[in-house]
């Protein structure tokens, strides 16, 4: 038997080394035919079949992996830092149902958008949630030429050199692919696998892991592939990005199509028609969690139809076709050891429990968030308390309640502070409800005056949603603000680190040529910024990223924006009623606005960002339809199609969809039973049209 034929659980050492000497020869000789020489000797198949096999082999015996390895020949150079990669289509986030109700609505939901029947049997699939590190692969003529991270939904780290080195992804494709495909997908660890490297951490005194996913996520992340080429990382297909062709109509026959490329997709998909069979499968999956290799924390449920998929669309980031239907919450019992109150960047005072550090669900938990004075006191929690904690969604840190039992006798009532706990030590103000009553929301009266809310600006101004300036963290950003050669205090004083003051950083502790000069590119590399993040990055209450997106979308430049925004502050009635038009807009974003800008602070602080920034208008949908631009009102019953898919029809058209009429308005499409908004448009002349007028306006391009 040769060392090519022996199974590599059976291997010695000796035979491991000869056969890892054969393969590096082997794939070295065949590289140099495909590469330099444009002749493979072998198929995709088989070539694939060798790097696999040298993977496994270095997983067995990690100590000998040779500097000639193919794992360690990667396409792309090591750097000091992952290089962004944009989603050419973004990889967004699903929404979590966490019981059968959830489910049930979110079956119904696709009826009501679909206009079908109630009972209709809806063609679904259901599949285990992977608790691991979510990746994307971009395959080009069957090679795979990049990888990269979830990030934030639009770009993420480019990690291809690592992902060269994972047993479960192919460097080539089988069978008959496109000629583009981005595969997606999750990349995990076994529990045995995760057992084996921390006894192999202990034996060699090194630190051990907390959890599967978390190794798995921090062995994608290395730095040297070499590394991440010896840990058992594996990956699970059952999404795509862009596709040249698309192989098959619906999800089952599109993972399907995965698996036929060579990727391990996972066995427990299911087809099902209705909320009860999902149900089912839930709970069948649920009862053999124990018992799986890996790690899951729910089931997902998709519509299987991808034409359906297209016409349901998303809301915000997430996809309506789609829903994760999580676990119930893992459970622990700890000890409160205090209350700490946490400044936020609104002034809003939040108690967070200091607990004793307790593993839940394979995470140390330290802290739990309280909420507010009232949530503590509907606990009836005291410090020294025995407390039960969960972790909301396998996620969230949360006190359940403490155990009457266990109560020490100098247990210690909590007595929520009157005064902010800065060195100003302003007054505390609670919040009147729209019923004149107080709210539960108590807040630092000292406005950007008080130093705890000046920082979480500005570290909500550099977070990932927002400018997201690489190596400017939380402590970087409480570093700049107080030091005083330096004094970051305001956003644009983060793009004036140049000169002098980068001579000053390069002296500081922690701090030297290369790290300055990298933060210095950082910071360039954000002067230009989009509209959307600009306006999230101011940090205005109420003003979320979906509302910024729609406030960046409709004004369109930061001009547009930045007048608007001064105009509703001063008062002008033609300029609140403009926002107040916009879809998702109401009073409590338009009052936050005005608030915003009417103070002579902030509008200080916006002009000097402004002035070192450029900012890129709004990214607009199709503006050669025949109703781009224009301002739509949907009013009365739809027959054809339902409001949400209406709405969502009308903006990839280029058109702005209002929620009332005002002079704005261009068109108003009315079905049966409309009532004010006709009424309103025939009183300003606005031009009104029924459903199936508005189809034979925009039938082409729909």
């Amino acid at each position: 038997m040769t060392t090519a034929t022996i199974p590599v659980e059976d291997m010695t050492e000796d035979q491991a080394k000869e056969e890892l000497a054969r393969l590096a020869r082997e794939i070295a000789e065949h590289d140099r035919r495909y590469h330099g020489e444009d002749q493979p000797a072998i198929s995709d198949a088989e070539y694939d079949a060798l790097r696999r096999r040298n993977l496994a082999i270095e997983q067995f015996f990690p100590h000998l992996v040779r500097e000639d390895s193919p794992s360690r020949r990667v396409g792309a150079p090591v750097s000091e830092k992952f290089e962004k990669v944009r989603h050419k289509v973004p990889m967004l986030s699903l929404d979590n149902a966490f019981s059968d109700e959830d489910v049930v609505e979110f079956v119904a939901r696709i009826r009501r958008y679909l206009k079908l029947e109630p009972h209709t049997p809806i063609d679904m699939t259901a599949e285990p949630k992977i608790d691991g590190l979510s990746l994307s692969l971009r395959y080009e003529k069957g090679r795979l030429v990049s990888a990269a991270t979830r990030g934030d939904g639009q770009e993420g780290e480019n990690v291809t050199a690592n992902a060269r080195a994972v047993a479960d992804i192919p460097n080539v494709l089988s069978g008959d692919h496109p000629d583009v495909i981005e595969v997606r997908g999750e990349v995990y660890m076994t529990h045995r696998d995760f057992r084996a490297l921390n006894a192999r951490q202990e034996a060699e005194g090194k630190q051990t892991y907390v959890n599967p996913r978390n190794t798995a996520a921090g062995s994608l992340r290395q730095l040297d592939p070499a590394m991440t080429a010896a840990r058992p990382l594996k990956f699970f297909a059952y999404a795509w990005g862009e596709v040249s062709e698309m192989p098959a109509p619906t999800q089952m026959g599109m993972v399907e199509a995965l698996k036929s490329y060579g990727f391990r997709t996972n066995e427990l998909m299911r087809h099902c028609e209705t909320a009860t069979e999902l149900l089912a499968h839930y709970k069948a999956i649920e009862e053999q969690r124990a018992t799986l290799s890996y790690d899951i924390d729910g089931v997902v449920y998709k519509v299987d139809d991808l034409a359906l998929q297209q016409r349901l669309g998303f809301v915000s980031r997430s996809p309506r076709w789609a829903i994760a239907h999580k676990f119930p919450a893992e459970k622990a019992s700890t000890i409160l050891r205090g209350i700490d109150i946490q400044v936020g960047r609104t002034g809003a005072l939040t108690p967070v429990a200091r607990l004793e550090p307790v593993t839940v669900g394979g995470v140390v938990v330290t802290n739990a968030t309280l909420h507010n004075a009232e949530e503590i006191e509907r606990l009836g929690i005291k410090i020294g308390d025995t407390v039960t904690v969960q972790r909301a969604g396998d996620v969230i840190p949360q006190i359940l309640g403490y155990v009457p039992e266990r109560r020490p006798k100098d247990a210690e009532t909590f007595v929520f502070p009157t005064v902010c706990p800065c060195e100003l030590k302003t007054p505390v103000v609670r919040e009147g409800t729209a019923g004149g009553g107080e709210g539960v929301v108590r807040r630092c009266s000292g406005e950007f005056a008080c130093p705890f809310q000046r920082i979480e600006h500005l570290r909500h101004f550099v977070s990932r949603r927002a400018f997201d300036i690489e190596g400017l963290g939380e402590r970087q950003i409480e570093f700049f603000f107080n030091d005083p050669d330096l004094s970051v205090k305001s956003p644009a004083d983060i793009f004036t680190l140049a000169g002098e003051n980068l001579k000053k950083l390069k002296d500081k502790e922690g701090w030297g040529e290369v790290s300055a000069a990298n933060l210095l590119a950082a910071i360039e590399a954000r002067r230009t910024i989009p509209l959307d993040r600009m306006i999230y990055g101011l940090g205005i209450r109420h003003v979320g990223e979906r509302t910024a997106v729609t406030l960046a979308r409709a004004y369109g430049s930061w001009q547009d924006f930045h007048d608007a925004a001064l105009a509703v502050a001063a008062g002008d009635v033609a300029a609140r009623e403009e926002m107040d038009a916009l879809e998702d807009i109401g009073d409590a974003v338009i009052d936050a606005v005005s608030n915003y800008f009417a103070e002579e602070h902030n509008r200080a602080v916006v002009e000097a960002l402004a002035a070192q920034v450029d900012v890129e208008d709004a990214e607009r949908p199709v503006m050669d339809s025949p109703v781009a631009g224009k301002t739509i009102v949907f009013t009365g019953a739809l027959e054809r199609m339902s409001r949400d898919e209406a709405k969502d029809m009308a903006e990839r058209l280029g058109a702005k969809v209002a929620g009332s009429v005002s002079k704005k308005t261009d068109l108003v499409v009315a079905g049966p039973g409309a009532g004010s908004k006709l009424k309103k448009a025939a009183e300003l002349g606005v031009e009104v049209i029924d459903e199936d007028a508005w189809f034979a306006r925009v039938g082409g391009e729909v």
